[in-house]
């Protein structure tokens, strides 16, 4: 009978221990499909709570590009970013970036979403932030590259057939200035510089423009910093800090209960 006894204690525990378990193996398996389904994945620390967004590949805009082909699907990134700019419990986004371009009107229109949110916003270039990969960078509040990543500057292209009139070659300008204003406004690299690089025929064999490794891309004024992944989260944190004491400060303060 004692032994009995002790096999169902033995049992319960076992139980127990399971079912104290299974909200942190529910937690992981949330988490790792969100990160198989979209690239990204919220963290906490320091007290705050953090969506880590990816930009990799090339960023799928109208058309479906080839199955072979890593892609960032933009109808797939704009709820996530309206979602944290709308949450109350995330407290800013850090954006990591290796691209090497890709549709040019939904790459602004993703630049467009991160330059206006409210809540503090870092990217990190790794790798490569190409072509339109350029104004996603310089869209958020602060940014960083890494000092073995590159950034290519060159103006707006076109795959297929191209009518070589007038109207065509008006509607590429409007486009590369759309393109221009917006880095120039979220950066500190002047308009005609950006411009220079960009049509510049001495560097690219088969183009023209301007490939810029970390350092550049900083000399520039185009990247605020050279850094690391720390480097990119303590620049997020100290930036959550501030927006959290400038809101408490301008939290009118309770009276007393007499």
């Amino acid at each position: 009978m004692k032994n009995a006894d002790t096999k169902k204690g033995r049992m319960k525990a076992v139980k127990n221990s399971e079912e104290d378990e299974a909200p942190l193996q529910d937690g992981f398996s949330e988490q790792q499909k969100q990160i198989n389904e979209s690239g990204s994945v919220v963290t906490h620390n320091h007290g705050h709570t953090i969506h880590c967004l990816t930009i990799i590949g090339q960023i799928e805009g109208h058309y479906i590009s080839p199955s072979q082909n890593k892609t960032t699907k933009y109808e797939h990134v704009i709820p996530q970013i309206v979602a944290v700019e709308e949450d109350p419990e995330v407290d800013g986004l850090l954006m990591l970036l290796n691209t090497v371009g890709g549709d040019v009107e939904a790459g602004l229109a993703l630049a467009e979403l991160v330059a206006g949110m409210k809540k503090p916003t870092v990217s990190l270039v790794l790798g490569g932030g190409h072509s339109i990969g350029v104004p996603l960078a310089v869209a958020a509040k602060r940014s960083f590259i890494a000092e073995s990543a590159s950034m290519t500057i060159h103006p707006v292209r076109m795959n297929g057939l191209v009518l070589g009139i007038p109207q065509t070659l008006e509607y590429f300008q409007r486009m590369q200035d759309r393109i221009t204003n917006f880095v120039t406004q979220n950066s500190n690299i002047t308009k005609q510089r950006f411009t220079t690089l960009a049509m510049n025929t001495q560097e690219l064999v088969m183009d023209v423009g301007t490939v810029l490794d970390g350092p550049d891309a900083v000399d520039e004024g185009l990247i605020d910093a050279l850094g690391s992944l720390s480097d990119a989260m303590d620049c997020l944190n100290q930036m959550i800090d501030k927006e959290k004491r400038k809101k408490n400060k301008g939290t009118p303060a309770r009276k007393k209960r007499s």
